[in-house]
């Protein structure tokens, strides 16, 4: 093992893409990935995902969750996914949504900070599993909110950014920008409604030119920038992002990831040429997180020039 890096990244860019590590795009063939821990999970009443299974009168049964949460990991292993589990820590009831407390780049992870007050211990674990793992640190988010939820890495290129103000702040977001424009990427920011949690509600990746965005939960402009690049729009009904339906992971290779639930996107996706495949995480979901949330792409084949 290499001695372990905090920040690896070069003030006035030009840092050097990670060789067995990073991505480039959410679409890239997925070979290793970073999952939450399910053993201390709990729903918290601290977003409006839910505060509406409460409000229906679900009741949380951490058994099944647990089953659940075996059956996306056998998932992923038989798609060739090598999976990694983040250390569980007792009072950190939210871990199980690993995508947020790192976001992965093609220059190493970015450990990020959390805004709920029962989160904001998530980036111990993190740091510890990435040198376990001998991952450098890209950097680390020092002057605001940013959740990994928020954070996609579109395309060779180009970062999408939401931010809501509460999860990831202005200050967040624009700290990350600073970095990502030096090293000559484009960084597209979309400001939008706290009550959406997070982006990765409203839009995914599925494959190469081809994405998920419920078009009636965002502003027409988002839209028109997906589309001057040339990206094929699925449209998602509103009703589906209350229920996590636009949070899918891209395995590469024309598969996709989603929940056994959203069976409306899984028809669409299949009409588009896509394998899909789709774990029952019916118990997991009420708790503001689908299978994108719980994960952290580690390694992706790199599909820029």
């Amino acid at each position: 093992m290499n001695e372990f890096v905090m920040r690896r990244r070069e003030d006035n860019g030009g840092t050097k893409p990670l060789e067995k590590w990073g991505m480039d795009s959410e679409y890239g063939t997925l070979r290793e990935v970073l999952i939450g821990p399910v053993d201390n999970f709990s729903w918290r009443t601290g977003n409006s995902s839910s505060r509406r299974a409460v409000r229906l009168g679900m009741q949380f049964d951490h058994k099944v969750a647990a089953a659940q949460h075996a059956e996306m990991l056998d998932a992923y292993r038989h798609a060739g996914v090598n999976t990694h589990l983040i250390p569980a820590d007792s009072t950190l009831p939210y871990q199980i949504y690993g995508r947020d407390s790192s976001v992965m780049t093609p220059w190493g992870p970015i450990v990020t900070q959390m805004y709920s007050p029962w989160r904001r211990g998530e980036w111990a674990p993190i740091v510890k599993k990435y040198m376990e793992l001998d991952i450098p640190l890209y950097d680390i988010i020092t002057a605001g909110s940013l959740e990994g939820g928020d954070f996609m890495v579109l395309e060779p290129g180009v970062i999408l950014c939401g931010y809501s103000g509460e999860r990831t702040s202005p200050q967040g977001f624009a700290q990350m920008k600073s970095w990502v424009e030096k090293e000559g990427w484009e960084v597209k920011g979309y400001q939008f409604d706290p009550f959406f949690l997070h982006i990765d509600v409203m839009v995914a990746m599925l494959a190469d030119k081809l994405a998920a965005i419920c078009i009636d939960a965002v502003e027409p402009e988002l839209v028109q920038w997906f589309r001057d690049r040339h990206i094929e729009i699925i449209d998602i009904p509103f009703p589906q992002v209350l229920e996590l339906g636009v949070n899918v992971v891209a395995l590469g290779n024309d598969r996709v990831m989603l929940p056994k639930a959203n069976k409306g996107l899984a028809e669409k996706c299949r009409a588009h040429g896509l394998e899909v495949i789709d774990p029952d995480i019916s118990m997991i979901t009420p708790g503001g997180g689908g299978v994108h949330c719980m994960c952290q792409p580690l390694r992706r084949d790199f599909v820029g020039k």
